[in-house]
């Protein structure tokens, strides 16, 4: 394989390129807008799901590997780019006390340093918490990333790679259907034939594939969050209650996040998502009800069925590869989505087993 376009530039667009690149594929990344400005722009950066435990093997697979491969990412874009994209393991409090038994046992039937602790520990840890905590799940070892930066990273490594061509602003992308497979795409009154087209456009995929008559199942599902403003910190850990969570950055930026919402294509920030944030941060942060948020945004999560994405080869459409349907976590499981792309595509043993991101087994795309 020599040849491959890339629709979607976002953190599973750019992380498929750099991986195919990485084996000496020539890449053409198109992307709709900006690169990086999408979902993987607006997520918080937190690097597991939310509560792991309540997630099936597939997702917990990719996980695990990326949580353990985003320090030497980081690392590699610090060094190529000279933006570095701030993976900091700070630790996660979860707050909630309802699971603690179900947490600790997934904890140990996976060896994660998943611990149970008191309101002494919770407040050595976070001093600036909400009084009345008095027991928390906690986990050292957790980092969030700095998206943006991430995202800022991964371009400049991706424009730099005399091998990539980057297009960006090119909302008119379409399949090129050859002899009944995908061999390339039309975009800007272009013809680029490509040996494989990987369809990475999250919320947007579910477009492309309606062109051939198929339904994917991937729908964009609105997430809103507000960013605060402290000393660096002020807040040392993440903390997690009720679906709700705090993030502190290094500069003492704090995420608040975040709503789930089903309204179609619209990103419009709302009054009411505002006022949930914002009692939210005061729930968690006592300090900061007495703060205006610094900005309020949404971004559009590519929402599947299980959780689970679809990484593979369509099997009516020889050449047409999917890597979409990542839903919370498209930060969190890109590193193993990405390089599990790179393994499949190129014949290469997989890090992990193909069998249940395939489009087969019941996941089948429908006619539509």
């Amino acid at each position: 394989m020599h040849e491959v376009v890339i629709i979607g530039g976002g953190v599973i667009g750019c992380l498929s390129a750099l991986n195919l690149l990485d084996a000496g594929v020539r890449v053409t990344l198109i992307e709709r807008g900006g690169v990086g400005r999408e979902a993987s722009w607006a997520g918080g950066g937190i690097v597991s799901p939310l509560y792991p435990w309540r997630y099936s093997q597939p997702i917990s697979a990719l996980a695990d590997w990326s949580q353990g491969f985003y320090p030497q990412l980081a690392a590699r874009l610090a060094e190529d780019t000279d933006i570095d994209p701030q993976v900091t393991p700070c630790g996660l409090l979860w707050l909630d006390s309802e699971e603690q038994d179900v947490a600790l046992s997934w904890a140990a039937g996976r060896g994660k340093p998943l611990l149970s602790v008191d309101a002494e520990f919770i407040y050595r840890q976070v001093p600036v918490l909400a009084a009345g905590y008095e027991n928390a799940l906690w986990q050292a070892d957790l980092a969030n990333v700095r998206n943006p930066r991430l995202m800022a990273a991964l371009r400049v490594a991706l424009a730099a790679n005399p091998h990539c061509r980057l297009l960006e602003g090119c909302a008119d992308a379409r399949l090129l259907i050859e002899q009944g497979r995908v061999a390339g795409v039309r975009c800007a009154g272009e013809n680029m034939q490509a040996d494989a087209v990987v369809l990475a456009a999250g919320a947007w995929s579910g477009e492309f594939l309606a062109e051939l008559g198929m339904a994917l199942p991937v729908v964009p599902v609105k997430g809103q969050m507000l960013l605060y403003k402290a000393e660096p910190g002020w807040l040392s850990s993440m903390v997690l209650c009720g679906g709700r969570y705090a993030i502190p950055r290094q500069d003492g930026h704090i995420l608040i996040g975040s709503t789930l919402e089903h309204e179609g294509f619209d990103k419009t920030p709302t009054e009411a998502a505002l006022n949930s944030l914002r009692a939210s941060a005061a729930q968690l942060l006592p300090a900061l009800a007495m703060q205006q948020p610094v900005r309020q945004w949404a971004g559009l999560r590519p929402g599947s069925p299980d959780g689970v994405p679809y990484i593979g080869e369509v099997p009516d459409y020889p050449g047409l590869w999917l890597n979409t349907g990542h839903y919370r976590n498209g930060l969190v499981l890109a590193p193993a989505s990405c390089q599990f792309l790179a393994d499949v595509m190129l014949g290469r043993q997989p890090i992990i087993d193909p069998a249940p991101y395939a489009v087969t087994a019941g996941r089948e795309l429908l006619a539509g």
